[in-house]
């Protein structure tokens, strides 16, 4: 059921928005929609903002908690059960810890030096 090529593609940037829908999670992080709402069942770190018609609106954190899920079951091959267990060690109230944080600092970094050498040119 693993996709060895298809789930190592390189995921596109997270744009500077505040809030995302869920079809535009869902191309961020190239699952489908029903994935996500089944997701939000199973991970109780992943909450997105809720409004008018029960439409749901992920924040920046929520998109990149969703791309740790998806690395931890399509790409390490843990379980739902398993990547639940995982990141209960690494979300604590809603805040990031260990190894998660360290890998956002570093997506951060690339980024931020990807936007220098276009200011540099």
């Amino acid at each position: 059921m693993l996709d060895p090529e298809g789930s190592r593609v390189e995921l596109p940037p997270i744009p500077g928005k505040r809030y995302f829908t869920i079809g535009e999670v869902a191309e961020l992080c190239q699952v489908k929609p029903h994935v996500l709402r089944y997701w939000e069942q199973e991970f109780p770190q992943l909450k997105p903002v809720k409004r008018r018609g029960n439409r749901r609106y992920y924040q920046r954190h929520d998109v990149e908690l969703i791309r740790q899920i998806r690395a931890l079951l399509y790409e390490q091959g843990f379980t739902i059960g398993g990547a639940r267990q995982r990141l209960e060690g690494e979300v604590e109230d809603g805040v990031l810890v260990g190894s998660m944080r360290k890998r956002i600092i570093s997506e951060l970094r690339q980024e931020l030096e990807e936007v220098l050498k276009l200011l540099e040119a």
